[in-house]
C-alpha cells in the first residue's frame, strides 16, 4: 500500500532540530509515512538511520527515533526539504521542497556539516543531480556532504561507507588546528671581547 501525501501547509510535520554550531544536521527529503504516524524522524520500519548513526560511532548507543530531540547532545540536528508534506519521496509534489528555507537555518545555525540523507533531497537544494560525498559547493562555512538514502524502500542503494565517510570527516573538522609554531632559531653565543 502506498503512503499518503499529507499536505500540513502551516505547521511542519516534524520540528527542526537545531543550534548553533551543531558538528553535522542531516536533511532528509520530508518525512515518511510511518515518521509522521509516530511523530519522529526516520521511524519507518527496516530504516537503518538509528542504528547506522551508532555503528559509526556518531551516537554512543543505538538511539530509538522518539530520542530525536537528544540528538543535539551529540553534536547533531534534523531537519528536511520539505517540511510541510509526508510521504515517499517518490510522492511528494515538487513545489513542496524549500531550499531557501534551509539555506536559511543553515547560515543561521552554522553547522560543521549538512549532510543529506539522499541525492533526492541534495538535487533538490542543488537544482540538479549529484553525486555521493563531499560536495565541492557548501553553504558559507558549512561543507555538505551527500549519503545513500537510509530507508528500507532504498537497501538497494545502500552503502554504509559513506556514512562511516562523514563520520571521519567530523572528527578530523572537529580536532583543533594544529598550530606550528616556527621556533626561533638559538641566539648565537658570543663571547665576549676580551
Amino acid at each position: 500500500m502506498a503512503a499518503t501525501v499529507t499536505a500540513r501547509p502551516a505547521r511542519p510535520v516534524l520540528p527542526d532540530v537545531l543550534r548553533t554550531g551543531l558538528d553535522i544536521v542531516f536533511c532528509g527529503t520530508a518525512a515518511g509515512a510511518a515518521s509522521a504516524r509516530r511523530g519522529a524522524y526516520y521511524a519507518g520500519p527496516g530504516n537503518a538511520f538509528w542504528p547506522t548513526l551508532f555503528r559509526v560511532g556518531l551516537t554512543p548507543r543505538q538511539l530509538a527515533p522518539e530520542e530525536f530531540r537528544t540528538l543535539v547532545r551529540c553534536g547533531l540536528g534534523l531537519t528536511d526539504m520539505a517540511k510541510a508534506v509526508s510521504g515517499n519521496d517518490h510522492e511528494l509534489p515538487a513545489g513542496s521542497f524549500d531550499a531557501g528555507r534551509l539555506e536559511r537555518a543553515v547560515r543561521r545555525y552554522r553547522p560543521a556539516i549538512l549532510a543529506f540523507t539522499s541525492k533526492r533531497a541534495a538535487a533538490e537544494y542543488y537544482g540538479c543531480p549529484v553525486a555521493y560525498g563531499l560536495q565541492q559547493t557548501g553553504i558559507g562555512a558549512t561543507k555538505v556532504f551527500v549519503l545513500p538514502s537510509p530507508s528500507g524502500a532504498a537497501r538497494g542503494h545502500w552503502d554504509e561507507s559513506r556514512w562511516q565517510e562523514l563520520a571521519r570527516l567530523k572528527t578530523r573538522l572537529r580536532q583543533p588546528a594544529a598550530k606550528t609554531r616556527e621556533r626561533p632559531a638559538p641566539a648565537a653565543r658570543l663571547r665576549p671581547i676580551r
